[in-house]
């Protein structure tokens, strides 16, 4: 199959994934586009809402319409990278035995990821990166595809413990789930207190997701999108060359390399899913936003005056 009929065929496939999960998933399909895009581009993801916005459901669902396997992990102060990894145990025969835990599935749900510990939060860095654990000196590769999807409230900061930078930075997206609009609530209370149920059929396959994200890779990008790319996360770091006044007075810290990389990446995946044959300018400010407003900091200055990390990003453009 050539590459052109590859993307054609990425495009109708795309177009019936949206549909089949909007059976379930009323609105939110710009969350619901991000997180299809990073995994296509193979890379994880960091939902934000307030409780009751449906982002279990929404996970649970996409794992559904892609044919993956999903297990839930709930993130509390008592949780140990044990629960999460797996242990070794003492079998009959008295020989150690290596029991899988629950990072040993296609799509992770980390609910509530800043609930626990940082020694926890810690435990999925290597199976975020290296897609494989160690146990007991003992390497484990995880099944791919391999993707995380943790899940943080905004507004109740008791009791957590906020992400680290290094690991903020190994989800490749931060998406913001917003309240649905009047009518949709209307649908979702009608939908969710009635005996309606909305099956939702498999269109992908785990090879055929590993072959979606091999196809993106091999999508050609000129260099002067790359050069925008690499330009506009240089201009969010604070009195470099290329920041501006705006990025001067409002942010403490700028983005890495990384976020460069992601944001090519991501330029791929949107313009694929468009039926484009290489990303353009747009495809990059289009996916700009999720992948660098967790990479930024905002400073004392911007949270005086109300500024938002996308009001700093899109000043950018």
């Amino acid at each position: 199959m050539s590459d052109v009929t590859a993307v054609n065929n990425l495009v109708e496939k795309y177009s019936q994934l949206q549909n089949e999960i909007g059976k379930v998933i009323i609105g939110q399909k710009e969350a619901v586009n991000f997180t299809l895009l990073s995994i296509f581009c193979g890379g994880h993801s960091l939902l934000v809402g307030v409780p009751g916005l449906a982002k279990t459901l929404l996970v649970n669902t996409i794992s559904n319409a892609l044919g993956l396997n999903f297990n839930r992990i709930q993130f509390t102060p008592d949780l140990m990278p044990s629960d999460i990894l797996g242990s070794e145990i003492l079998d009959e025969s008295r020989k150690f035995k290596f029991i899988k835990g629950p990072i040993f599935s296609n799509i992770i749900l980390a609910d509530e990821i800043n609930r626990t510990p940082p020694k926890t939060q810690s435990a999925l860095l290597e199976a975020m990166q290296e897609r494989s654990v160690t146990i007991a000196g003992q390497h484990y590769k995880l099944d791919l595809p391999f993707f995380v999807l943790a899940t943080q409230n905004p507004i109740e900061q008791e009791g957590t413990y906020p992400l680290p930078e290094a690991q903020l930075d190994r989800f490749m997206f931060s998406i913001l789930l917003e309240y649905p609009s009047f009518d949709e609530e209307v649908q979702v209370v009608k939908n969710t207190t009635s005996t309606i149920h909305q099956e939702v059929n498999a269109l992908f396959t785990a090879s055929e997701i590993i072959e979606a994200q091999k196809l993106i890779r091999k999508i050609p990008v000129s260099d002067n999108v790359i050069e925008y790319a690499v330009g506009l996360v240089a201009k969010t770091r604070p009195n470099s060359d290329r920041a501006t006044e705006f990025v001067n007075k409002y942010l403490d810290w700028g983005a890495g390399p990384r976020a460069s990389q992601n944001l090519i990446l991501a330029a791929k995946a949107h313009a694929a899913v468009n039926g484009k044959f290489s990303p353009d300018i747009e495809d990059v400010q289009a996916v700009s936003v999720p992948i660098l407003s967790h990479r930024v900091v905002k400073n004392y200055k911007a949270e005086a005056e109300g500024i938002t990390v996308k009001a700093i990003i899109t000043s950018l453009f």
